[in-house]
């Protein structure tokens, strides 16, 4: 029975680099279903995503990969191959703002987000409820100024026991120490509103309201020790008008943001998405 896989790369850009990857996995039997490419002329980076068909039995992955490695360092790749079939261990974070994280949930179960949500953490208890009815381990971390340092280092904790390989921020609402942000680099991924750098802080939709914005955003990016300002992963955006108060506002702001999310969620444990210094670029 044929396996899918994904093998993504980047490298400086030259000449020859479709090719040997082609002809490495035609050479193994390999079937091409799906690939997209880019050069980035202001980098001279290459990027690439495929996704092919083999059978197991005839070149186990761990094999495939070491064969590989002479075609990665020829041409200074960094590169992995993954099974596609395989979902990313997960935990979510969230505080007392739900709705990302029910709509998580929600395509979680019904097998739209190629995860394996193995956690939820909050400095709150309001959602312990919602974790069981998944059938969800939920863990409550109380944070203050006092106990950061020791409310991080117990998500570690849960970060290492359940072996898991993507945090999702779903709306929690603690900025995490630059030693957390710098462990879990690239693996990270946190929703805001796209109100930044305006209307910083509480009540960020009254502040919107108060200045008669038109236009309601959302940005999903990896988080970085520079708060808020990580690699941008996907961004969406809604129009409103004066005749909408602040409820209303609000109440289509959290669909854009949880629809972001979503997708971003989705492209990253399809491996779609590829980092490029301060940038990022998504094989959508």
């Amino acid at each position: 029975m044929n396996a899918s896989y994904v093998l993504t790369l980047s490298c400086p850009d030259r000449a020859g680099i479709v090719h040997a990857v082609s002809g490495f996995l035609y050479e193994r039997g390999a079937n091409i279903v799906e690939a997209a490419q880019f050069g980035d002329v202001a980098t001279g980076l290459f990027f690439m995503r495929v996704q092919f068909e083999l059978a197991a039995e005839r070149m186990p992955m761990a094999a495939l990969r070491t064969e590989f490695e002479p075609v990665a360092q020829s041409f200074s790749m960094r590169a992995k191959i993954v099974e596609l079939s395989r979902r990313l261990p997960t935990v979510i974070m969230v505080s007392k703002l739900g709705h990302c994280l029910n709509d998580l949930l929600f395509r979680w179960r019904s097998g739209l987000l190629p995860l394996d949500i193995r956690a939820i953490v909050s400095n709150h208890r309001d959602f312990y409820q919602m974790a069981a009815s998944y059938d969800i381990a939920f863990h409550h971390i109380p944070v203050t100024a006092d106990t950061k340092a020791e409310a991080e280092a117990r998500l570690l904790e849960v970060v290492r026991a359940e072996g898991v390989e993507l945090v999702v921020l779903a709306r929690y609402m603690q900025v995490l120490s630059p030693g957390l942000c710098a462990q879990l680099e690239g693996r990270a991924i946190n929703i805001h509103h796209s109100f930044l750098p305006s209307f910083k802080g509480a009540r960020p939709y009254q502040q919107a309201h108060d200045r008669g914005v038109k236009l309601i955003g959302a940005t999903a990016h990896y988080v970085t020790t520079d708060l808020d300002d990580g690699p941008i992963i996907e961004q969406d955006a809604a129009r409103v008008d004066h005749t909408m108060d602040v409820a209303t506002l609000t109440a289509i702001g959290r669909d854009v943001e949880s629809v972001v999310l979503a997708r971003a969620l989705k492209w990253h444990a399809e491996h779609r998405v590829l980092l490029n210094g301060s940038k990022t670029v998504v094989f959508r």
